[in-house]
């Protein structure tokens, strides 16, 4: 099986061409429209202040955690307690004045991040649920359990709000299948073997992280998975909403929106980012495939076929 991990350079000329359709923001926007479906090159906290308030549906964040690590050309280096709630207060603070009224914020986060995110947004929104996934892989460590999970806290901004319940409903195997008057009772016999769709709880087990063999994967050090971000997006907001990520990384969310026929806002300040970004959301017009999600359905982790096509996605 080939590696196809996605890379780009962004002073090739593929990432010259792929540099030059992301934006700048540079003065205050009446409305989002000339940044809709484009990448804005350039630092969150300058760009959020100019975005028009109450001008998105969704907000998807994944900030940098607290920890030591490097991002393209930038070194992120682990904050006192107190300084990264001051940086989680400053972006957070913008996202929910962007963010509609009747919006969702998700914000992703591990567990000691979590500690201190949780509480600023409870002061800030309506704190309804920890989701916690796990990741399938993780460093050992010697003196502690291994971390293999992390979490997505879930919150809006009023008490009315979108939820998409069956739109994120997932496909579990029926070990053993009840029948009444000899027929199957809330589960379906395929082709395929017997399953039952159950509605999402808060842990999903259902993930793979990217890696070089799946198409979608890129060399960015903390990239989510389309699947995961799928169960958002379709739970959260509508067909032609407005989905902002406030730190893209290489695209995943905006790409995802994409596919799922949202409009994407995204914000990224590593330009090697913006590109795979641009390149990402530039296949996605032609290839929309979600792997783990077809024909509007989450699969269990390693249980689904490979897709019959490339418009097997739910439209």
């Amino acid at each position: 099986m080939r590696n196809k991990t996605i890379r780009v350079a962004p002073d090739s000329e593929e990432g010259k061409k792929y540099l030059d359709r992301c934006v700048s923001v540079t003065e205050r926007l009446e409305t989002p429209d000339s940044v809709l479906d484009r990448t804005i090159l350039g630092d969150t906290f300058a760009v959020l202040p100019l975005l028009p308030s109450e001008s998105v549906d969704l907000v998807i964040a994944d900030p940098p955690y607290n920890l030591d690590k490097r991002y393209g050309d930038t070194d992120f280096h682990r904050m006192a307690a107190a300084e990264y709630e001051d940086f989680t207060r400053r972006w957070l603070t913008e996202v929910l004045r962007i963010l509609k009224p009747e919006g969702s914020l998700y914000v992703c986060a591990d567990w000691q991040t979590g500690i201190l995110l949780a509480p600023l947004l409870a002061q800030s929104a309506i704190l309804r649920n920890r989701i916690t996934w796990q990741r399938e892989k993780g460093r050992g460590a010697a003196a502690n359990w291994k971390n293999g999970m992390e979490d997505i806290w879930f919150a809006t901004k009023s008490s009315r709000y979108t939820f998409h319940l069956d739109a994120v409903r997932q496909r579990r195997r029926v070990l053993a299948p009840y029948r009444e008057n000899g027929a199957p009772k809330d589960w379906e016999e395929t082709a395929d073997g017997r399953y039952r769709d159950t509605c999402p709880s808060n842990f999903w087990d259902d993930i793979t992280i990217p890696f070089w063999s799946m198409p979608e994967n890129t060399d960015h050090p903390a990239q989510k998975p389309e699947k995961l971000l799928a169960k958002l997006i379709l739970a959260s907001s509508s067909p032609g909403d407005v989905v902002l990520d406030p730190f893209a990384g290489s695209g995943s969310t905006c790409v995802t929106a994409k596919k799922l026929g949202r409009h994407s806002i995204g914000i990224e300040r590593e330009s090697t980012y913006c590109c795979l970004c641009e390149k990402r959301l530039a296949a996605a017009d032609t290839d929309r495939r979600i792997q783990g999600y077809e024909d509007g359905v989450f699969w269990e982790r390693n249980s689904l076929r490979p897709p019959r096509s490339k418009d097997s996605v739910q439209k």
